[in-house]
Parts: C-alpha cells; structure tokens; sequence
C-alpha cells in the first residue's frame, strides 16, 4: 500500500549532509512505490510559535507565514513525517525545532502521520551525538498517541558540505526509506 511521506530538511547549508540523507530516504521510498515530498526548511519564513494556543479551538495557527503552510497542507495529510537534520551541539537544528513548536495546529486536529523518522548528520563521530535531537523529537511525538519514532539514521563525522557523499549512511538512508 502506497504511503505519502513528507521530508522536512530542516539545514540552511547548500548541499548539506542531512538533506543528502533526506534525498536518499526520498529515492528508497520512491523505489518501494510511495509518493514522497521533500520540503527543505531553507528560505522559508517561518516565525516563533506565541504560544497563545489559539490553535487548539481553530485547528490553525494565527501567524500566516510558511509554517502554517507546512502544517496544515503538507504535515497534515502525511502518512510519514521524516525529519532530517544537522546536529548543532548534540541538538536538532533551530528551525527544525521551531516547525515542531508551530506544529502545535496538528494536537487537536486528524492528522494521519503513524510513522516518524529522524535523519541526523553531525561532525561528532560518537554514535550517541544524535540522541539528544531524538529525544526533543520523541517529546513531540509522544503528543500524538497515533504516532511513534520508528527510526533514526546517524552520519557523524561529516563537517564540510558533502562530505557523506559515498558514504554507507547514505545507503542506509536510502534502505530506510525503501522498508517503508
């Protein structure tokens, strides 16, 4: 059965090493049948949650900029969320985590994603580098009882822009998005 997976790669960097992850997962889920969408994160407006919970009655958010957008025609409708990220001192990106703050619309509203992924690239080589980035990710997630992490995949060790070119993090990406 075909899934509609939604990629957010959330690196502001050309040619990053996360969003080189997050094409591979998109080429092994293409290759297993589903519809993948990428939206990168770079160049949007996307603007600090007010936390005024307004969106918890309206199921939208007030602020009208590519957040809302994101939320609420692409995240929304998706069977898979994958989130793919550079890891900044052992945390996810900030505008990674500033799209999950103004996912707050998704709470109160039928959303159909089960299935979260979390595709993490880092300098750091030690394989622990990435998990304080899933835990801010599970804390998201555990707000949606339908949902759950069902996988990460780690490339540490990668500082220059395309570096993880080749590499077998790359394949496994791609196997990632293929055993959907």
């Amino acid at each position: 059965m075909s899934k509609r997976v939604l990629i957010l790669s959330s690196s502001l960097r050309e040619h990053s090493n996360s969003d080189m992850m997050a094409d591979a997962f998109a080429e092994g889920a293409r290759a297993a049948g589903h519809d993948v969408e990428k939206i990168r994160l770079s160049g949007k407006e996307i603007r600090f949650c007010q936390g005024c919970l307004a969106c918890q009655n309206t199921k939208r958010c007030v602020i009208h900029d590519d957040a809302d957008d994101i939320v609420q025609n692409h995240m929304l409708g998706a069977d898979v969320l994958v989130f793919a990220t550079p890891i900044y001192y052992y945390e996810m990106s900030g505008q990674m985590k500033t799209l999950l703050d103004r996912a707050d619309p998704l709470y109160p509203a039928d959303y159909r994603f089960r299935e979260v992924y979390l595709l993490a690239a880092a300098a750091e080589e030690e394989d622990s580098a990435w998990k304080r980035a899933a835990s801010g990710l599970e804390g998201w997630i555990e707000c949606f009882p339908e949902a759950k992490l069902c996988g990460v995949v780690f490339g540490g060790g990668y500082t220059q822009a395309g570096s993880i070119r080749d590499s077998a993090c790359l394949q496994k990406a791609y196997e990632a998005g293929k055993s959907l």
